[in-house]
């Protein structure tokens, strides 16, 4: 299964996480049995087995797992292994807290913005794009200087970063034109006197890697670089990230996904914007993710009060 993923060229970090959920979940609660001898009743046994596993810490990685499996059972029919049709059909998995465990405020981004300058003020912006542009690490460390359109305010999200090399989006949705606010152009453009295109703010060895080294060859262009003048690494990034954390007072766990919450929860309670045009700039292919998953309520809907039948029962007491 991996194999044909691989061989169809599915996304590297989508096909590592196939292989790691087989590797370290399914394969194990397999064990040796002959695949012919799996039930419906497996599946539900298995998403068991998921929930009594220490290492997943929440039902959403229950539930990423159980998708792997199902992939999974259903690979293992089309190559015509006689299992039964609804081998993973209606299988209760566990619910997800929609409301989401930490929200930032805009004291703590710029905390953490402040202390990123402390720590890397290389990485400082890519606080900023996610916050204040909704980009993705990856789409933030893939973000190149051409393009971006000063005159306009635009950003045009084309590619990430993975593993040092440019990668596709993470969905269609994910490519766009995006308008930004002048503050992240502001951003932006402090960024690019300091560390710009031009190799200023490299190291010696970073300007001379460049003359000899493909993967410097190739940041060429990137709005974030490593002193080196190469792609910058996750592990590189997060390291530092966890350092700023801890400088800013925030917690351990915060992750750099809660900077796009942030992005889409200013959007939707600022009453600028209606509810479709914050999915659009916040480029979710499905509205409910923009709401359910992302944005905090509408500050409409928290200051609402209702107070109609109030007045239709007012002679009743």
């Amino acid at each position: 299964m991996i194999k044909r993923k691989k061989e169809r060229r599915k996304r590297r970090n989508t096909v590592s996480a196939y292989e790691g959920h087989l590797r370290n979940h399914i394969l194990p609660f397999v064990g040796s049995r002959a695949a012919v001898s799996l039930r419906r009743r497996d599946s539900t046994a298995f998403v068991d087995h998921l929930l009594s596993t220490p290492s997943l810490r929440s039902p959403r990685s229950v539930i990423q797992v159980f998708k792997t499996w199902r992939i999974f059972m259903h690979y293992l029919l089309d190559e015509d292994v006689p299992l039964p049709t609804n081998i993973v059909s209606r299988i209760e998995l566990p619910e997800v807290d929609r409301c989401i465990e930490f929200a930032l405020s805009p004291e703590q981004v710029a905390a953490a913005a402040l202390a990123m300058r402390q720590v890397e003020p290389r990485f400082e912006v890519v606080v900023w794009l996610g916050a204040c542009g909704g980009l993705r690490r990856g789409e933030a460390l893939g973000l190149k200087w051409d393009h971006i359109d000063w005159a306009r305010s635009l950003l045009c999200i084309k590619e990430q970063q993975q593993h040092g090399r440019a990668a596709p989006l993470k969905t269609k949705s994910s490519n766009a034109t995006l308008p930004v606010d002048p503050f992240l152009i502001g951003q932006l453009a402090r960024h690019r006197e300091q560390f710009g295109p031009l190799g200023s703010g490299l190291s010696p060895s970073g300007l001379a890697a460049r003359r000899t080294d493909s993967l410097a060859l190739e940041s060429l262009g990137l709005v974030v670089m490593n002193v080196h003048g190469r792609p910058v690494q996750v592990s590189d990034f997060y390291r530092k990230w966890h350092q700023a954390l801890g400088r800013a007072g925030l917690p351990p766990g915060t992750r750099f996904q809660y900077l796009k919450r942030f992005y889409t929860s200013m959007l939707g309670r600022s009453g600028v914007h209606d509810p479709k045009t914050v999915q659009v700039l916040s480029r979710h292919a499905r509205f409910s993710e923009t709401w359910d998953i992302y944005a905090q309520p509408p500050l409409a809907a928290e200051a609402l009060r209702v107070n109609v039948f109030s007045s239709a029962f007012s002679t009743v007491r």
